[in-house]
């Protein structure tokens, strides 16, 4: 990675978008990377929209603004394409990917987009299927690292299993859940 890459995550209230760009930060940050997260809401209320941001670089981070050219956009509520303009600032080389059922090419189409830079994985199911509800946020973070493609996903578990462990460490199933839910969304993620 020799450049600074930028992420912006769209998401409601209580999805867990602060919750996905601290922990991708946490990951990153254990590889060696400088990074920054951090949120962006005001008096918003649970299932109002929120946004939270992610840059990643080799070198230290000097700049201290939300991200408005992002190289990569994570959307965890595809209603929010139809509640916000979640492609804004992202250039022909920008990757969006959307927590959908839907295929590349459909979601393109809704976005106003290239094909080849949208991504899409069904993060809700998976959640549903190893968490037991709908948290897209943890699928999303195995999403993006695929989609980057410079990171490492071994440690992006190991890293984020760590985290998991202390906030719950009397929920096995739990933790084990939110690792299988970021390695199927790693494995499930695809632009056709």
């Amino acid at each position: 990675m020799s450049k600074m890459i930028e992420v912006r995550w769209h998401g409601r209230g209580g999805q867990g978008a602060k919750t996905a760009a601290l922990l991708f930060a946490q990951a990153v940050l254990s590889t060696g990377k400088y990074i920054q997260a951090f949120p962006e809401y005001g008096p918003e209320r649970m299932g109002a929209p929120v946004q939270s941001f992610n840059r990643v670089s080799d070198e230290p981070i000097t700049v201290h603004c939300s991200v408005t050219e992002p190289n990569y956009v994570v959307i965890l509520d595809p209603s929010l394409i139809e509640a916000v303009d979640v492609t804004e600032g992202v250039g022909t080389q920008g990757k969006v990917i959307v927590n959908t059922s839907f295929s590349a090419e459909e979601m393109a189409k809704k976005l106003g987009i290239a094909k080849e830079q949208v991504y899409v994985v069904d993060a809700s199911k998976i959640s549903n299927e190893t968490i037991g509800q709908n948290r897209p946020n943890t699928p999303m973070l195995g999403a993006l690292v695929k989609v980057i493609g410079t990171l490492d996903i071994d440690g992006v578990l190991k890293d984020t299993r760590a985290k998991l462990e202390v906030k719950f460490r009397s929920k096995p199933e739990v933790i084990d859940g939110n690792i299988t839910s970021i390695q199927r969304a790693y494995d499930e993620v695809k632009n056709s």
